[in-house]
C-alpha cells in the first residue's frame, strides 16, 4: 500500500506507518462474514488527485469504481444529498460492480429538511418549480410546495430502481440535521419518510443528542423499529455537544450501520472548506479496536453490518477501513 509523501506530510508519519501495517493484513475485499467495510466516497478530490491509493491505470470514473469495488464490498453515495441521482448513473454503478457489491445512498436534502439548491434540479423538475423559488437558488425544504416535494421524492425513488432491482441497494441514509431535536413534530417527520420512500430500506442518523437522552433513547429506538428503519451508530469526537455518543443498537434485523466520522474535534464545527477538512482524521489501531466487539455484537443480531469510513481525506478512509477489517478478521479467528 503506497505511502505517498502527501500522506506523510498531512498526517504524522509514524501514525501512517502504524495503521498501514495493520491495514496490510486486511482481507480483500474487506468483508468478514456478514460485516462489510467501506467508505463514504470513492471520488473525494483529495484521494483522486493525490495518487495515494488508486493505481495510475484507474484514470477515469469507470476504472476507479471498478478498482474500489475490488477492494471494498460497500460504498456510500454522498452526491445524492446535494443533487438528485439519475437512473442512468445507477445503471452504470450496477454494471461496474460485482454482483454482491452494495451501495448505501444518502437521501436528497429535501427528505431530511435541509436546504435544497433548486438550480441543481433536473430540467423536468425546474419546469414545475415556482419561478420565484428558482430565483432564490437555495431554499429550506420546509418552504417548498408539497407538489414539488412529491415530484422530487418520486424522482429519487425511481433513480434508485436499478440498484434495488439488482439487489445492490443497501439502504437510503436519512441523516437529519443537527438542529432537528427530539419532538412530536419531528417524530411525525421521520414517520413520513417511510410513506415518502415506500418500501426502500432506510437507515437513520441523528445529530442532536436529545434523541438519545436517558429519558428518550428507548422511544427513539422503538420509533425506528416500528417503521423498519436501521439505527446508525456513529463514531465521533468527544466533547462537541452536537456529536452523537456511541449507542450500539439494532432496530432492523436486516441491517445495522456504523459510520465513522473521525475524531477531530478541532474541525468538527468548521463551517467553511470541504468535508475532507471537517473529518480530517486518520484512525489508529487502538481507536478502531474499540469498535471490534460492538460490531461483532451487531453482526450477531443483524443479517448484514455496514462499517463506513467518513474520514474521506487523502487515503485516510481507505487505511482506516482496511485496518478495521483486519482487526475484525483477526478477532474472529481467536
Amino acid at each position: 500500500m503506497p505511502l505517498d509523501p502527501l500522506a506523510r506530510d498531512h498526517f504524522d508519519p509514524e501514525r501512517v506507518e502504524a495503521i498501514a501495517e495493520v491495514a496490510a493484513r486486511s482481507p480483500v475485499p474487506a468483508r468478514i462474514g456478514n460485516i462489510l467495510i467501506g467508505s463514504c466516497s470513492w471520488t473525494d478530490p483529495t484521494l483522486v488527485k493525490s495518487g495515494l491509493w488508486y493505481p495510475k491505470s484507474a484514470n477515469n470514473a469507470e476504472k476507479r469504481l471498478r478498482f474500489y469495488a475490488s477492494q471494498f464490498p460497500v460504498v456510500e453515495v454522498d452526491s445524492s444529498y446535494y443533487a438528485l441521482p439519475t437512473a442512468a448513473n445507477a445503471e452504470r454503478w450496477v454494471a461496474r460492480t460485482p454482483d454482491d457489491f452494495v451501495f448505501d445512498v444518502k437521501a436528497f436534502g429535501s427528505l431530511t429538511g435541509h436546504d435544497v439548491d433548486l438550480r441543481r434540479l433536473p430540467k423536468a423538475l425546474k419546469e414545475v418549480t415556482p419561478p420565484d423559488l428558482l430565483r432564490k437558488g437555495r431554499v429550506r425544504a420546509s418552504k417548498l410546495p408539497p407538489s414539488l416535494h412529491r415530484a422530487m421524492d418520486r424522482w429519487f425513488v425511481e433513480a434508485l430502481e436499478p440498484l434495488r432491482v439488482a439487489g445492490k441497494l443497501g439502504c437510503v441514509l436519512l441523516q437529519f440535521p443537527p438542529w432537528m431535536v427530539a419532538s412530536d413534530h419531528n417524530v411525525r417527520a421521520i414517520a413520513e419518510c417511510r410513506d415518502r420512500l415506500g418500501a426502500l430500506p432506510l437507515a437513520v442518523e441523528f445529530r442532536h443528542q436529545s434523541w438519545v437522552a436517558p429519558d428518550r433513547v428507548d422511544r427513539t429506538l422503538d420509533l425506528l423499529r416500528n417503521h423498519g428503519m436501521s439505527w446508525v451508530c456513529v463514531d465521533a469526537p468527544d466533547g462537541p455537544k452536537n456529536a452523537m455518543p456511541m449507542v450500539v443498537e439494532v432496530t432492523n434485523p436486516a441491517l445495522a450501520v456504523v459510520r465513522f466520522h473521525g475524531r477531530n474535534r478541532f474541525t468538527w464545527n468548521k463551517r467553511v472548506g470541504t468535508a475532507a477538512e471537517r473529518f480530517d482524521h486518520l484512525y489508529s489501531a487502538a481507536e478502531l479496536t474499540e469498535w471490534v466487539e460492538p460490531i461483532q455484537e451487531l453482526a450477531d443480531q443483524a443479517q448484514q453490518v455496514h462499517g463506513l469510513m467518513n474520514n474521506c481525506t487523502y487515503n485516510a478512509a481507505q487505511l482506516s477501513g482496511y485496518g478495521l477489517a483486519a482487526l475484525i478478521a483477526e478477532a474472529a479467528t481467536r
